[in-house]
């Protein structure tokens, strides 16, 4: 078998390259090496039996030259990061949707045999997710307006009586009502990968995945993950910036647990024509995040509660795994803890995170850029 994994040299893409090829699969990477990512250089960790095809999938000969006599396709290759989306506006539209569309008008026209496409969605598009309302039951409520978060009022409310409701799992059914250009791109590309897979009878499985973190998360990327950026500022000896009140949470999910689910999925006929949300179902304040990572690191550093909002940011989000414990057979294995510590080990030794651009970290939490 021979598997194309686009952005392959990234993230998840690169340690699904590695599992892959532990598989026996003949793996080719297809990645531009974005220089806001890496540099413009290959990475390091990149591994060596995988064939490297330098390539952007904008770019339809490049894409077409790496699709060859590939069996299975993992499309990785995004534009990442929901601040930055909602003023690069044509550059993710470009790279998310109509990347996404190059790889399958090369697919169809060529009728080129691909097996299956796989691909990493994102939790983004859900907005706010689902919460309980005690009258009316599970509601899933818009996203908070700019002139209630500039009240400090960090609530959700019921659509239907107004009281205050509580966070409870997100299904994939539930409604994406898209906060960023990036949520809605990645959507779109859902949408076009699942209409043409079944137009053309070419299995699509989509992972829906929440806040996924590990080693090989760009450090000097001001738009990577908020683990990545509070270890960037905790080790310039800067306080991680912490918005709101630091109660809203998230579903941090280790990239390993990702990865198995992605391969679980390749090897299930179950999966085909499927979307599953990844995650561990369990929700942890962004508050707690940063003192963990600090206690982790040994520095005697609080977090700075800030107090302020940013436009459309959402207040709780998590997952309801159950589809995917049930088609896949899958299940998280990393904890929380164990997660972090390995993060931490591995940020330690990376010399990247010492040219990271506090300057512009700052605009980014301020929701200047």
């Amino acid at each position: 078998m021979k598997i194309l994994v686009t952005g392959g040299a990234g993230f998840i893409g690169s340690f699904l390259t590695d599992k892959l090829i532990d598989l026996g699969y003949h793996v080719t990477i297809f990645d531009n090496l974005e220089p806001q990512v890496h540099q413009g250089k290959k990475p390091s960790y990149l591994n060596p039996k995988a064939k490297f095809i330098e390539g952007d999938v904008r770019n339809v000969a490049a894409l077409k030259t790496a699709l060859k006599d590939i069996d299975i396709v993992f499309h990785e290759a995004a534009a990442v990061g929901v601040a930055q989306s909602n003023y690069e506006i044509k550059r993710y539209i470009d790279v998310n949707v109509g990347g996404t569309a190059n790889l399958l008008d090369i697919i169809v026209n060529e009728k080129l045999k691909i097996k299956k496409i796989l691909t990493t969605s994102s939790m983004t598009a859900y907005g706010e997710g689902c919460y309980r309302c005690e009258t009316h039951g599970i509601v899933e409520p818009p996203i908070r307006p700019w002139s209630q978060l500039k009240k400090r009022d960090w609530h959700l409310y019921c659509p239907s009586c107004s009281k205050i409701v509580t966070p409870t799992p997100t299904h994939e059914d539930a409604a994406q009502p898209c906060n960023s250009i990036y949520a809605l791109s990645k959507k779109t590309q859902e949408d076009i990968l699942h209409l043409l897979g079944s137009l053309y009878d070419i299995p699509v499985t989509t992972l829906r995945c929440f806040n996924v973190y590990g080693p090989r998360q760009s450090l000097s990327n001001p738009y990577t993950g908020v683990t990545a950026i509070f270890i960037s500022r905790l080790k310039n000896n800067q306080p991680p910036l912490v918005f709101e009140d630091g109660g809203q949470t998230r579903d941090f999910v280790s990239v390993h647990d990702v990865v198995d689910a992605l391969i679980l999925a390749m090897d299930s006929q179950a999966a085909n024509h499927q979307i599953c949300n990844i995650g561990t179902g369990t929700p942890t304040s962004v508050k707690d995040i940063a003192l963990t990572l600090a206690k982790l690191m040994g520095k005697r550093i609080k977090p700075t509660i800030s107090q302020t909002p940013r436009k459309n940011d959402i207040r709780h989000c998590y997952p309801d795994i159950h589809k995917a414990q049930k088609l896949l057979k899958w299940k998280p294995k990393i904890t929380l803890h164990q997660g972090l510590r390995e993060l931490v080990d591995w940020s330690l030794n990376e010399a990247a995170t010492d040219k990271f651009n506090l300057a512009a970290e700052e605009l980014k939490q301020k929701g200047i850029i």
